[in-house]
């Protein structure tokens, strides 16, 4: 059984208080595209939108042929390995979803480590509140939609909870869903490994 390196990571989405946030271990060796998915497991995203990372002054995410047409130049981040980047000595990157409503989430290496091979990665350690729901306008949206989802006597209360589908409890993180989510992420990776692994033997 392969041994993995990893690395463990703080991530928290700015300009919000209290604090969202979320700390994960994934596998040094994954892509940037795979720390993506992750991202959104983690914070109960669904993958509408856009989104890159911003590595000082590089820019990792899908790459557009007319926006580099322009003057701005995205690197791939299905092929950019996160020890690519953390081996020039990344302490800390932001990583940026949906362009609209703007979410930026800080992400900072807090150590590095071995996989324990029994044990799936990547893997959700800890974490607090609820992430944000889809399509609310952003933090001034968020902090709108959160009065009146935890207020009963908001005039706009049953609708938005209507419109989320049930209660928002902004304290409960949905921990299991995560490890759901990120279980699946797991599975597909080790598919992976073993397809390729096949394919060298």
């Amino acid at each position: 059984m392969t041994i993995e390196d990893t690395v463990r990571l703080r991530i928290s989405l700015e300009e919000i208080e209290p604090e969202i946030w979320r700390r994960v271990d994934v596998p040094l060796d994954m892509p940037l595209k795979g720390l993506h998915d992750v991202i959104q497991a983690a914070f109960g995203w669904e993958d509408y939108h856009l989104f890159e990372f911003r590595v000082g002054e590089k820019l990792y995410g899908i790459p557009d042929p007319e926006a580099e047409f322009w003057g701005r130049k995205v690197m791939n981040a299905k092929t950019t390995k996160l020890r690519a980047i953390l081996d020039r000595g990344v302490e800390a990157f932001t990583y940026v979803y949906d362009f609209g409503d703007d979410w930026h989430h800080r992400v900072v290496v807090e150590a590095f480590g071995t996989a324990d091979p029994n044990v799936a990665h990547p893997r959700l350690l800890d974490g607090e509140r609820r992430g944000p729901p889809e399509d609310v306008g952003g933090v001034p949206g968020y902090f709108d939609i959160l009065e009146a989802a935890t207020t009963p006597g908001h005039p706009d209360h049953q609708r938005l909870l209507t419109w989320y589908g049930g209660p928002y409890d902004p304290d409960d993180i949905g921990e299991r869903v995560i490890r759901l989510r990120l279980g699946m992420i797991a599975k597909r990776r080790k598919a992976g490994k073993a397809a390729y692994a096949k394919r060298r033997s």
